[in-house]
């Protein structure tokens, strides 16, 4: 069950992509229900973002989450109330006719507005990232053919979800590329390296800036010792929020692992993480009730 929560975890991290945040129409109803305790989730439940015609459906998002999706930044870069990260909601709701699907992050921001009471302002601050880049021996790792059913600029950016089963769970992009979380460590297929940044940055201690100047696809394969898959999934609980629902055991298990595992996995794919410092937005939350006022 523990390992089930820290997949979810890892799954609302995830689930973000690119779009503008604009003056739009809101949704014509909306129906905002908790959503059910984490721990008794059933295997092959999909947390994610559903998009069928005018119906929009979101599961098992934290309120970060939720905020981070709306103001397009990573959960990470939200800032704000401790308990944030333990407020668990599903959301149904109905486009406007006329409303196109990059719309749905500015009408989610306000439903929060409206039914949250969400007041947050945008700040730049200078942080600690990794930078991802080529090593100085070598891309190992082979370019795949152009696949045009593949839209890059916007991988993952619709209908997105990770498919939590067992000990592990994938990240379905869409067209055939996504990103999978196993016993053996990660996997991915048809990512470019941007997508590659996002899908590993939920796990590590800081954020991951694509610095390769690679414009292609790629499959991987990430092998990680358990210690560190374990640590890893702990951190992205961590950068979800729940931190402070994770018993103190488990959090002293982010100092026994290295994290060594993973760098090697990628150093043998010819990349690297550099550690520098870089401004990034993050959305400040200046107030917020905990639960919505009524349907």
């Amino acid at each position: 069950m523990r390992f089930r929560s820290l997949l979810v975890a890892a799954a609302v991290l995830l689930i973000w992509s690119i779009s503008a945040f604009a003056q739009v129409p809101q949704f014509e109803v909306a129906s905002i229900r908790p959503s059910g305790p984490i721990g008794q989730i059933n295997t092959g439940i999909n947390a994610g973002v559903h998009i069928d015609g005018a119906q929009v459906r979101f599961t098992l998002f934290n309120l970060i989450s939720y905020i981070g999706y709306a103001y397009d930044v990573p959960p990470y870069q939200v800032h704000g109330l401790d308990w944030m990260g333990s407020a668990w909601f599903d959301i149904s709701a109905k486009m406007p006719d006329g409303a196109d699907t990059k719309q749905v992050r500015a009408m989610l921001g306000s439903l929060l507005e409206e039914r949250f009471g969400l007041k947050a302002h945008r700040e730049s601050r200078e942080f600690p990232v990794y930078a991802l880049e080529v090593a100085r021996t070598g891309l190992k790792m082979n370019e795949l053919a152009p696949d045009p059913a593949l839209d890059l600029a916007r991988q993952g950016g619709e209908n997105i979800s990770m498919k939590i089963q067992g000990n592990g769970g994938t990240y379905d992009l869409g067209n055939g590329a996504y990103f999978a979380v196993g016993e053996q460590g990660f996997e991915g297929k048809k990512l470019t390296m941007r997508t590659l940044c996002k899908v590993i940055r939920p796990f590590l201690d800081r954020d991951v800036v694509d610095m390769t100047n690679l414009k292609g696809t790629y499959d991987f394969q990430l092998p990680v010792t358990s210690e560190d898959r374990i640590a890893m999934m702990i951190r992205s609980a961590v950068n979800a929020g729940m931190g402070a629902t994770l018993p103190p055991q488990m959090l002293r298990l982010l100092d026994s692992a290295s994290g060594d595992s993973f760098a090697e996995a990628l150093q043998k794919l010819g990349l690297v993480l550099v550690p520098r410092k870089a401004p990034l937005e993050v959305v400040v939350v200046d107030s917020l009730q905990k639960t919505p006022t009524e349907n």
